[in-house]
């Protein structure tokens, strides 16, 4: 038996005051660029700006030419500030160019200035690994303590101006992690007056199954219903779906449906070795970023 779940309150409110945006300047992060932007304006939050690149490698070179290497880095990493801030103007970001690992610096970053919030983009890949994400979005998401907001491929190249928001889709199953991402869905949909669906999706039923499919059905939506607060009506009319089948289909089937602008999503940390949980079979974060029809903020637990 589940346990009762406290509603989440509605004075439990996504203030992001610092937005990192990570960037390779790639297409895929063009495109998440201006969300970075509009979310930026909305809630009037310094925004960072951070790209990491590859140290440069001396020893496949000759010594005396270790300084016109880095002489050249200098001058690309001020054409990359260059471009950054015009991609921001007005907005006055803060530009980092490291060099190392992403990880460790997007970790440091998030340390230094209390990151509340990462936007990045991210883009599919072809062939047998079209599902997939590259492993830098994911250990992003399943790793940083903030929210991840990630704009995948399928989303639209201009969001709405001023962040607005008007169709939410929170995907639950009712898990700790779940239940850090409600608080992000209810206090986006009050702050943006935006409709709000609810959905949890139930594995399909198999032969044998001593609980019949209405009893769950019945149950997974009063537990949904439950973690809405009673003056949530005074702001918007949330809609609660159970759906049966494989969760993220299901997750990107209603999506589509509900023509939603953000999908929220709770996801867990990586445990074992890296990747070997998320990739066999593919996680349903995993594959709901990559095929989402918008942006999708993760949240961990």
């Amino acid at each position: 038996m589940k346990p009762i779940m406290k509603p989440v309150t509605a004075s439990t409110h996504a203030q992001f005051k610092n937005i990192l945006f990570t960037t390779d300047f790639s297409d895929a992060a063009k495109i998440a660029a201006p969300y970075a932007a509009e979310l930026a304006r909305r809630y009037g939050a310094k925004l960072y700006a951070l790209h990491v690149r590859p140290p440069i490698d001396n020893t496949a070179t000759l010594p005396e030419n270790w300084r016109a290497l880095e002489k050249v880095a200098e001058i690309e990493a001020q054409r990359e500030k260059f471009a950054l801030v015009h991609t921001f103007e007005g907005l006055h970001p803060e530009i980092m160019i490291h060099d190392g690992d992403l990880w460790p610096n997007i970790k440091a970053a998030i340390q230094e200035h209390d990151i509340d919030l990462i936007v990045m983009g991210t883009r599919g890949r072809s062939g047998i690994g079209k599902f997939l994400l590259g492993s830098a979005a994911e250990e992003i998401f399943r790793q940083a303590p903030c929210p991840v907001l990630t704009v995948g491929p399928h989303s639209p190249v201009v969001p709405k101006s001023n962040g607005e928001i008007t169709r939410i889709l929170l995907a639950t199953d009712f898990g700790p992690e779940s239940l850090a991402a409600a608080n992000y869905a209810i206090s986006l949909a009050q702050e943006c007056q935006a409709y709000l669906t609810l959905l949890h999706v139930i594995n399909a039923p198999k032969t044998g199954d001593l609980v019949h499919p209405s009893e769950l059905s019945s149950s997974s939506e009063r537990m949904l219903r439950h973690l809405v607060p009673p003056q949530a009506e005074l702001w918007c009319v949330p809609d609660y779906v159970v759906e049966y089948g494989a969760p993220a289909e299901k997750i990107l089937e209603v999506a589509a449906k509900r023509n939603a602008e953000l999908i929220v999503l709770g996801v867990r940390k990586p445990t074992g070795l890296y990747g070997a949980a998320t990739h066999l079979p593919m996680a349903i974060a995993h594959k709901v970023v990559s095929l989402a029809p918008c942006p999708v903020l993760t949240v961990r637990g």
